[in-house]
């Protein structure tokens, strides 16, 4: 046992968008949602996340806009806290420990410093009940407040965020369970009960599933099992009420919303279609059609201007005036089953695995986003229950990216299966992959395994899947002749047996020489040069699940898992190597060095082991990395190569090794030394002063700059302009209201040029200046010359005397004057004579007034 020091498990993607109701800020700008145990800020107009409120330790449950600050954002989670954060700064101002898991949180805008939390009471094995309890939060400075007021005020609620609303103005709240709707008056303290007769025959398909409440007047809209909505008034008196029955949807409805003015009600459920009913008029309705999944929250913003819909496919859909899809965000689909596991696209570097029902999602683990979906089966898909379908059950790709085989079915477990082998060739101009070639029925019985391999020599690819029929298959790519097009073809171009036993997984090495097939208990070693079979190696304890090869310097060797064990053989001895008795679920290699990763399940959770085939000692291991089994692994090469010092950490220098939980949560392995830098490059980095300064460095730069001096480096550098108007008007004007494009570049590069006449007037002032100093200079040396003054004549001591002497100051102005050039002066002269004797003209009052 191998302990480890400096390596964390983190999660990296995959957290649920779509587990609770979005918000949208009061400006339209900002999306907010949960994601697993943090908290995402997209933009509504890029679909890019902007922060991740991270502080959390378990699943955020609520989200909720402050009712008395709109720039700050509650989050509540079953750790027992709820927090408050700025979500445009992404800073946490304060923290509240309450205590106990939060299902769900609401607020209204009339109980000011109150939340409203929904937590269990009763927790069995068979039942959980839950309550709604009102936290009154205390004015005390803090980050970390835990002493809290609390007073119940439903006590028996369903655990369903969208069962639970407040109505006009936050007079009255209103909670469904079952066939049950309670109204709760803060005034009178009192909850009046409203129930729905069991209909045995429907079995209960009129139970309510959500709930909305009318924002102007008192009304209250309930969804139901069998598609119909209910509005309901007069709820006050609880044998007075009354209510009315609208239908569109065919099966339960999951959301409901009033637009902030309450002229429109929007419901949306299994269909994938948004309904508008038209309030009053509900005979009158539109219809936003073909959102991709069944619709499982409903918001709309403050300003009624966008409405948010999340999906079951893991989606966020924003619809900009009632009917325009204006941005998609799509997180990690997470399907019922990752038949196809993990495997990394060489050629975009992207996560593939099952997307939505009958695709392909290529997935960017850099940016944690959907980059395309590859539709494999090429049908729409029915939304109807008990409807059989194609889905992709397996795919493969060549070491090279150029080929992706994939496999299709449907009713996999019958008697009538249906299945398609298909070839996919890529496609540099559409940057996609294209639909190569059909293989209908290619077995007679269900495929077990694929593999596919490209060869160095030729090039030429080999696609062999294994059956249940007895069989496996390999085939070969054609390449086309001159007469015929330029695609290529496949063949099959060998059946190959063993024993009449039924195989169950294969395996290409690493540079397509062998081919290893497991035949229940007997692995065979095949030539794909020849097809013929090189030995066998038998391990008696149980069938062979998983088939992998050495990578790098372990090529010799071959490993397979059973039931209870992990075998190591020797291709070079043909003997058995190792084995040990271990259940592993899952056994993967990386490509790029020597070392394989094993998942063995215990005790409810999974365990790592990662090793090299060579050495007897694993190189790390962890227990509990996750609970439960995991679904995929993939070793994901790295960008640049991690320099790491500590032996425990260099099998992730090359590759980083992902992981898939049965929460569907991406999980990945970081080392110490890694997170550091990636909490140091989170930093402001400050530029050096030697760079010189534009004029966007001086609108968005640091706001404290330093006053220090330029070193002579930096003054020998022509400096940009200080400041630019142009740059000014481009950055503050709303980019709506902005002149063309053209037109603010021709200004802006105007902006951005030195100015030569600028420069040679600042030469002229120099020259001038020195000049200046020099004579100076020398009166100074022709007063220290003279030792005496020189006898004058009595008319010039006279006129000394008449005349004071110059200062130095005004001798140096005089200097200055006689330098000036007066030609203008006779010009004006010119211009101002008087054009008539009854005209006269003053220069002097001119000259004053100038």
């Amino acid at each position: 046992m191998v302990a480890d020091t400096g390596i964390r498990v983190v999660r990296r993607g995959g957290q649920k968008i779509n587990f609770r109701t979005p918000v949208i800020s009061h400006d339209s700008k900002f999306l907010l949602c949960a994601s697993g145990d943090c908290l995402k800020v997209y933009s509504t107009a890029t679909e890019e996340c902007i922060h991740e409120l991270q502080g959390h330790t378990d699943v955020v449950t609520g989200v909720l806009i402050k009712p008395s600050n709109h720039l700050q954002v509650y989050s509540s989670s079953t750790d027992g806290t709820v927090k408050l954060w700025d979500f445009a700064d992404g800073i946490l101002i304060k923290s509240y420990d309450v205590g106990y898991p939060i299902h769900s949180m609401y607020a209204s805008a009339n109980h000011e410093g109150v939340f409203f939390i929904v937590t269990p009471t009763q927790t069995t094995l068979e039942t959980e009940r839950f309550q709604l309890v009102a936290v009154h939060l205390p004015q005390i400075s803090g980050h970390q407040t835990e002493s809290l007021d609390f007073s119940s005020v439903l006590p028996d609620v369903s655990s369903n965020p969208n069962a639970i609303a407040f109505g006009r103005g936050g007079q009255y709240l209103v909670s469904t369970k079952d066939l049950h709707l309670d109204v709760f008056f803060f005034k009178k303290q009192r909850s009046n009960r409203l129930t729905l007769k069991e209909d045995k025959k429907k079995l209960d398909k009129n139970a309510f599933t959500c709930i909305s409440c009318h924002p102007k007047e008192d009304c209250i809209a309930t969804g139901h099992c069998d598609g119909k909505i209910r509005l309901w008034r007069n709820f006050a008196h609880t044998k007075e009420y009354t209510y009315t029955t609208i239908h569109w949807h065919s099966s339960a409805v999951s959301s409901l919303c009033f637009t902030p003015e309450g002229t429109n009600m929007l419901s949306g459920g299994f269909e994938s279609v948004l309904v508008q009913w038209k309030y009053g008029h509900e005979e009158q309705k539109d219809f936003l059609p073909r959102l991709g999944g069944a619709i499982t929250h409903i918001t709309v913003s403050p300003d009624g201007s966008l409405f948010c819909t999340t999906h079951s496919d893991n989606k966020i859909t924003i619809i900009r005036n009632c009917v325009e899809v204006s941005a998609v965000i799509q997180g990690l689909v997470q399907g019922a089953c990752i038949s196809t596991g993990l495997m990394v696209d060489p050629l975009s570097k992207s996560l593939v695995l099952n997307g939505k029902p009958g695709h392909l999602q290529f997935y960017s683990l850099q940016r944690d986003k959907l980059i395309f979906n590859l539709d494999i089966v090429q049908q729409e898909y029915i939304n109807q229950s008990g409807l059989h379908q194609f889905e992709v059950a397996k795919a493969v790709f060549d070491a090279t990216g150029n080929w992706l085989a994939t496999l299709e079915e449907r009713k996999p477990h019958s008697e009538e299966l249906e299945h398609y082998l298909k070839l996919w060739a890529y496609d540099k101009q559409s940057q996609s992959f294209v639909l190569n070639m059909t293989i209908s029925a290619p077995h007679e019985a269900r495929i077990t395994d694929m593999c596919l391999c490209s060869t160095a020599v030729n090039h030429m690819a080999t696609l062999v899947s294994t059956s249940k029929d007895g069989h496996f298959k390999a085939w070969q790519q054609v390449m086309p002749t001159h007469t015929e097009d330029d695609t290529s073809s496949w063949t099959c171009d060998f059946v190959g047996s063993y024993h009449s036993l039924v195989p169950r997984c294969c395996c290409f090495s690493a540079d397509g020489s062998l081919l290893a097939v497991s035949f229940e208990k007997v692995v065979t070693v095949w030539s794909p040069a020849s097809w013929e079979l090189l030995t066998t190696f038998s391990q008696p304890p149980g069938d062979i699940r998983n088939l992998c090869f050495g990578q790098q310097m372990c090529s010799k060797y071959l490993l397979g898992t059973t039931e209870k064990n992990l075998v190591c053989w020797n291709l070079l001895t043909c003997s058995l190597e190792w084995s040990t008795s271990m259940e592993i679920s899952m056994l993967v290699a990386d490509p790029l060095s020597e070392n394989m990763a094993a998942f063995c399940s215990q005790d409810g959770g999974s365990n790592l082991f990662v090793f090299k085939p060579c050495e007897p000692r694993p190189l790390f291991c962890q227990k509990a990395v996750c609970p439960g089994k995991v679904m995929g692994a993939v070793f994901f090469p790295r960008e640049a190569v991690l320099e790491s010092c500590e032996e425990s950490c260099q099998w992730l220098n090359q590759s980083q090794l992902y992981f898939l939980t049965q929460k569907m949560d991406l999980m990945t392995f970081i080392t110490k030394a890694e997170e550091n830098r990636l909490m140091a490059s989170n930093k402001q980095l400050f530029v050096d002063n030697t760079v010189a300064k534009t004029p966007f460095h001086l609108l968005l730069g640091s706001r404290h700059q330093e006053q220090d001096a330029v070193s002579s480096e930096t003054a020998e550098r022509p400096q940009l302009p200080q400041g630019s108007a142009a740059v000014k008007e481009l950055l503050q004007t709303p980019a709506h209201v902005l002149p063309s494009t053209p037109f603010l570049c021709a200004m802006f590069v105007q902006s951005l040029l030195i100015s030569v006449t600028d420069s040679r007037e600042e030469n002229h002032e120099e020259e001038e200046m020195e000049s200046e100093k020099e004579e100076e200079d020398s009166e100074e040396e022709m007063e220290c010359s003279v030792s005496r003054p020189k006898q004058e004549s009595v008319e010039g001591e006279a006129a000394q005397s008449a005349a004071p002497a110059l200062t130095k100051a005004q001798a140096k102005e005089l200097r200055k004057v006689k330098k000036l050039d007066h030609r203008w002066m006779s010009s004006l002269l010119d211009c101002l004579k008087p054009q008539t004797d009854d005209r006269t003209f003053s220069f002097r009052n001119f000259w004053q007034t100038a």
